[in-house]
């Protein structure tokens, strides 16, 4: 089921004495015309408004509604072009020269060219009584709006061609270009980003602007290597246009209709007749309003860089959904969302968009009993593993919120995923052979580029299999806490059939290793993860797998997309201290002057995936070492995992409350300070295994133990 929502507003603050006008840009997306895959469209677009004035003393003066006393101008001047590089919308082709310039003031004045014309009604609204429905059935929007804030960019790359450049461009001062002369100019916003992109000209009558936002330089051969290097390299995405009106002596401003996702930027210039002054290239900074509260430092200053930039991918792929990236698909995937809301929880305790994330994939359900991969989207996707995902989200929300009727609300669609998967179960008690059905993608991984992220098999995975056995674990908890026990019940015995199938089927005696399916001599990282996480390895194997992790090169390995999951597979083994050694896929990077984390090593398409933000949760859940025990936070556990480190502080968001915590080792002694746990009952587990429960009282505490 498709939902469109509606916003609201408080005017108040916008308006000031004297005239004042209510001005709606209205963007509506017709059949066949380039558009955002994730945006939904109607067949019959239209404006609904309805609106009071109000007395500081809350007495109704006015209502304003959408009725035919209102004035339409349709806009010729933006066309929005065909691409096939990504799927978010189309470039923008704009003549200035047919744009109603100040059209939203109230002095503006119509001319022949632009007239204005009066609006006629589409469609009233139907009788709820009747059962009827009105082609756009609207809910509130459960998310705030978006923020958006005015940013210069930082510095020129480099340049082509002749023309005036005032000290301090871009970020202040202008830049002029003769008549009759082309030229090129490469910018740098100083981190990838998403907005619109906005001129302010002044003058030149006939020339043309065209622009190309990119993530990255690249060679020929689509290298792309250090990604501020621009030796031999070009800027590639599309190139979008601007004519320019010229309007004498009055500034002429241009901001693209869509944000758009860059770090860099390549402006070409032709003049006609007429000179053009560029008075500021800027771009207006929007996304999710992210309230990052928590923060970390430690004693291994390679580490530090890891956490802004974990934060910076993150809000880069966060707006009116999670994304899985800005720049090419702007889609809400269930599995990169799910870390990317582990990763919301941690800095900031914020779950509106959560909330709207398990909403959005729960109406995505089919007939058959799967939900969409990738929802909202206009083209249908599945991938089963990713409905796994989902549930595994719900859970999630459960575990660090404790919203036990939020997560009923979607115990029917997470019975209809998983009677999916119970349905595909074979007479070896494995599910499968969906890859013969659906995309059962896994990771970006070398070994499976040529099947794009299977492994090489036509029967059960091993992974799915076990993801299945988790999924079904969370549900029997999400339906135990919400009293419905005999479901419950059931979905553990379904657990238990199938993780011993698992172990009975897909063991390797020889190589003490977990196949990536029956019958198969093929062996991934990904295997023994879900093995150990589930428990299909009893502790003394999950050990030893565990090794194999970190010290088997034969092992296809993980990507960044399943690095999160190779981290928690070291914790749930007791190895945690092991792990230390993977930040290093991260410090890589870091030495290519990436801004953002990358989607995959392979391919290296996005440099904006923020399921590679993996340290806002380590470093908070691990390193720190704040994690939820009982549902809501109603019992907490501070574990901190030293490793290698000296010391290590920061805050950590537990729901709605910021603890601190500060731990430091000296002369063999180590010594924690917690502080913001008052009222809440906690456990302390310090390096040398002893466990203290918190008195439930104090909101400072302090620890020491010895260690090696």
């Amino acid at each position: 089921m498709k939902t469109h929502y509606y916003e609201t507003v408080e005017a108040g603050k916008y308006l000031r004495p004297g005239d004042n006008v209510i001005a709606v840009k209205v963007l509506h997306y017709a059949y066949g015309s380039p558009r955002p895959e994730g945006v939904f469209f109607s067949p019959l677009g239209a404006l609904i408004l309805e609106g009071e004035v109000r007395s500081s003393e809350g007495e109704l003066l006015e209502s304003i509604v959408t009725d035919d006393q209102w004035e339409v101008m349709r806009d010729d001047a933006i066309t929005f072009l065909s691409e096939d590089i990504t799927c978010v919308g189309g470039p923008e082709s704009v003549d200035g020269r047919l744009l109603p310039h100040g059209w939203e003031y109230s002095d503006y004045k119509a001319t022949n060219q632009h007239k204005w014309e009066k609006t006629f009604i589409v469609k009233e609204t139907e009788s709820p009584y009747d059962g009827f429905m009105t082609p756009w059935q609207l809910t509130p929007r459960s998310i705030p709006l978006l923020f958006e804030r005015l940013r210069p960019f930082k510095r020129e790359m480099r340049r082509e061609g002749d023309f005036l450049i005032e000290k301090g461009f871009p970020e202040k001062g202008s830049l002029c270009v003769e008549p009759r002369t082309e030229m090129a100019i490469e910018l740098d916003a100083g981190e990838l980003t998403t907005g619109n992109i906005r001129f302010v000209i002044e003058g030149g009558k006939g020339a043309t602007i065209r622009f190309l936002g990119s993530e990255s330089y690249e060679t020929p051969e689509g290298k792309k290597g250090i990604r501020d290097d621009t030796e031999g390299k070009a800027l590639r995405g599309y190139t979008e246009t601007y004519q320019v009106a010229g309007l004498g002596g009055v500034e002429e401003i241009y901001e693209t209709v869509l944000f758009r996702t860059f770090r860099f930027l390549r402006i070409e210039v032709m003049t006609g007749e007429e000179a053009l002054t560029i008075r500021s290239v800027s771009y207006r900074e929007t996304g999710y309003p992210l309230d990052v509260k928590a923060s970390f430092e430690c004693s291994d200053e390679t580490l530090q860089p890891l956490w802004q930039i974990s934060i910076t991918t993150l809000q880069r792929c966060m707006h009116d959904n999670y994304f899985d990236c800005p720049y090419y698909e702007q889609l809400q995937y269930s599995m990169d969302t799910r870390l990317q809301i582990l990763f919301t929880y941690a800095i900031s305790g914020d779950d509106r968009l959560a909330r709207k994330a398990i909403y959005d994939f729960h109406s995505s359900l089919m007939p058959n009993g799967m939900i969409q991969s990738r929802y909202p989207s206009v083209i249908q996707q599945v991938i089963p593993g990713f409905a796994l995902y989902w549930i595994m989200i719900v859970h999630d929300h459960l575990l660090y919120y404790g919203d036990i009727a939020f997560a009923s609300r979607f115990r029917p669609t997470i019975d209809a995923v998983l009677d999916w998967f119970e349905r595909e179960t074979g007479t070896d008690g494995l599910i499968g052979p969906s890859p013969k059905r659906y995309w059962s993608y896994v990771d970006w991984v070398k070994e499976w580029e040529s099947r794009r992220g299977v492994p090489d098999t036509e029967g059960p995975l091993t992974v799915y299999n076990l993801m299945y056995v988790d999924a079904l674990r969370k549900a029997a908890d999400i339906n135990r806490l919400s009293g419905r026990l005999d479901t419950a019940n059931e979905y553990v015995a379904r657990a238990a059939r199938t993780e011993k199938a698992v172990r009975d089927t897909c063991w390797s005696e020889v190589k003490g290793l977990f196949r990536d399916g029956p019958n198969l001599e093929l062996f991934s990282q990904h295997a023994q993860i879900w093995a150990i996480l589930t428990g299909a390895a009893e502790p003394t194997i999950a050990r030893q797998l565990a090794n194999a992790l970190m010290n088997d090169k034969s092992l296809a390995q993980v990507s960044y997309s399943m690095g999160y999951f190779l981290f928690r597979a070291q914790s749930a083994a007791g190895t945690y201290d092991e792990a230390y050694a993977l930040w290093d896929m991260w410090k890589e990077q870091v030495d290519l002057h990436l801004t953002t984390w990358l989607e995959d090593p392979i391919s290296q398409r996005s440099d904006c995936h923020a399921w590679g933000s993996v340290p806002l949760y380590d470093f908070t859940s691990e390193v720190l070492g704040l994690k939820p025990v009982a549902t809501g936070y109603g019992r907490l556990r501070i574990e901190p995992k030293p490793g290698p480190l000296k010391w290590a502080r920061g805050q950590a968001m537990a729901k709605d409350r910021l603890v601190r915590i500060d731990w430091k080792i000296e002369e063999g002694n180590f010594n924690l300070e917690v502080e913001g746990i008052g009222g809440i009952q906690a456990e302390i587990a310090l390096p040398d295994g002893t466990v203290i429960d918190s008195d439930g009282v104090s909101d400072k505490l302090n620890f020491t133990c010895r260690v090696q």
